[in-house]
């Protein structure tokens, strides 16, 4: 075959793959853009271009997820599997420890959540705050690696870590920088992170030999997402700063054209705030592939595809969630909590929370990878409906918050109690698993839809927005640490209960023999 028909043949199979991304980013997206358009027909009527502007930025947001899913595939995760397998071929632990932390900061660095969180804490520099967040990544990266490498329980990690947390939370820390603190952990683990931290796991357990290598992969974006929390609490002892929210602004347009001119004005904005979140790892896998790496030219033209394909996607995503979502998420919830019956905010929330986690790009990277890794044992279904009743439990509970005041310790400290006591119940895996899922749900949808929506609400129902409206990403962190474990107590049950049938059928097997 010639040159132009490999190329050629080569552009008909992606086309076809992202095709197969878009339709399962359309299932994904059409749900929750279903849910707003049955309130605004009925009980919160949105202004028109409120409403044009989001059904554009679901537009937006499918290409976007298709693109950044198939950019994935071929780049973000090849380049942490990549690095991780050459890493810990090395032995050295210096290299490990150094490179690791590296890697930390500079994922940590290019995630767009990051510099809306930062936003949000003005008494902080920009700078120091995202800084300090990306070094907590960077030292908790180091520490996840070394506890796969020296098969360190995971468990008491995170026990010892969220213990450390709550405490500085309980008696150190200004009541204002709780509830973002806590958030800082489920904004830092987003769609640029996480399948770069999970590919990078995988690398490193491929060099174990043993049966629970594949299974220590997992708890690497457990650990990651600690790392924010207590830097952001550590500042708020040293900063006498509380953090301050901002309205967002609702988009005007007159007409067709006008609308079109609010994504193409933001669009290079974004797109640019996506260039600088990729060119560190981009500029770090040269660096790594010049000095130690080598991969074959054809391999290293596949991943510079996929970061371009990851590029467009996420240049799409942000632009349709933060020029369509955020304002229609903000007017959504000022209007229902005005309505006489806003009681109506905990069962709305919910259910947007059942579907919204299912548009969260890294969702369907942590799936998909924990169906490959179990051989089906935990299948992709199972785990999609263990988060999204997990997410709608936590949006039902972060509205209680909202309509109450109630503080979020009140639901955080017996959540992660419960979290720690089925640890010592269920399969090393789902523990693992449960606690990647927390930061791998609070997600760019998550921060860009429903915390704007618990915004608004507070906002209209005269709350304080810093603590009764923020933590949302918090709750929506905890919660499938319950959900997950319980899938694993039910998996448990069911395979105990498979070895009884079979031990009954083996015994009655000899008894015939005899």
């Amino acid at each position: 075959m010639s040159r132009l028909g490999h190329w050629r043949d080569r552009m008909g199979r992606t086309k076809t793959v992202l095709g197969e991304k878009v339709r399962e980013a359309l299932a994904s997206v059409l749900p929750i853009t279903a849910i707003v358009l049955v309130l605004c027909l009925t009980v919160a009527p949105l202004p028109v271009d409120i409403l044009l502007a989001f059904l554009a930025g679901a537009v937006l947001l499918i290409l976007g997820m298709g693109f950044f899913t198939l950019g994935a595939e071929a780049a973000m995760t090849p380049i942490g599997e990549q690095v991780g397998t050459h890493m810990a071929n090395s032995r050295k632990i210096w290299v490990i420890v150094s490179v690791s932390f590296l890697i930390g900061v500079v994922v940590t660095i290019s995630e767009p959540d990051l510099q809306v969180l930062a936003s949000q804490v003005p008494g902080i520099p920009n700078a120091l705050l995202v800084g300090a967040v990306a070094a907590g990544v960077g030292v908790f990266l180091v520490v996840a690696l070394l506890r796969i490498l020296f098969q360190i329980s995971l468990q008491w990690l995170l026990i010892g870590s969220y213990a450390l947390v709550f405490l500085l939370a309980a008696f150190f820390v200004p009541g204002d920088f709780l509830a973002v603190a806590f958030d800082s952990g489920g904004v830092t683990t987003g769609p640029m992170t996480v399948p770069f931290i999970m590919a990078l796991g995988l690398g490193v357990s491929s060099i174990r030999s043993d049966e629970n290598a594949a299974q220590d992969s997992f708890g690497l974006v457990a650990l990651c997402s600690v790392g924010p929390i207590l830097a952001v609490l550590i500042l708020a002892m040293i900063f006498p700063a509380s953090g301050a929210y901002h309205p967002a602004s609702m988009p005007q347009a007159a007409d067709s054209r006008e609308l079109g001119g609010l994504f193409l004005s933001a669009f290079p904005e974004y797109a640019v705030e996506v260039f600088k979140s990729l060119f560190p790892i981009a500029a770090f896998f040269g660096l790594f592939q010049a000095a130690a790496l080598r991969l074959k030219r054809k391999k290293v033209l596949k991943i510079l595809i996929g970061l371009l394909y990851t590029y467009i996607g996420l240049a799409l995503f942000l632009t349709g969630v933060n020029v369509g979502f955020l304002p229609a998420g903000t007017y959504l919830g000022r209007q229902i909590a005005g309505l006489p019956f806003n009681w109506l905010l905990a069962p709305t929330g919910m259910l947007m929370g059942w579907f919204i986690v299912q548009a969260e790009p890294a969702v369907h990277v942590l799936n998909r990878q924990v169906e490959e890794i179990t051989s089906g044992a935990i299948p992709g279904g199972a785990m999609s409906a263990s988060l999204s009743i997990g997410v709608a439990a936590s949006i039902g509970l972060a509205m209680v918050r909202v309509l109450t005041g109630i503080s979020i310790f009140a639901f955080l400290v017996p959540g992660y109690l419960l979290a720690v006591v089925l640890s010592f119940f269920v399969p090393k895996i789902f523990t693992s698993i449960a606690f990647d899922s927390g930061g791998v749900a609070s997600g760019p949808m998550t921060a860009t839809f429903l915390l704007p929506f618990a915004m608004g609400a507070c906002e209209a129902l005269g709350g304080n927005i810093v603590t009764d409206a923020f933590g949302v990403v918090a709750m929506v962190a905890m919660t499938p640490l319950l959900t997950i474990q319980l899938l694993g107590l039910v998996y448990q049950w069911k395979l105990n209960k498979a070895k009884l049938a079979q031990a009954a059928e083996d015994e009655e097997i000899i008894d015939l023999a005899y």
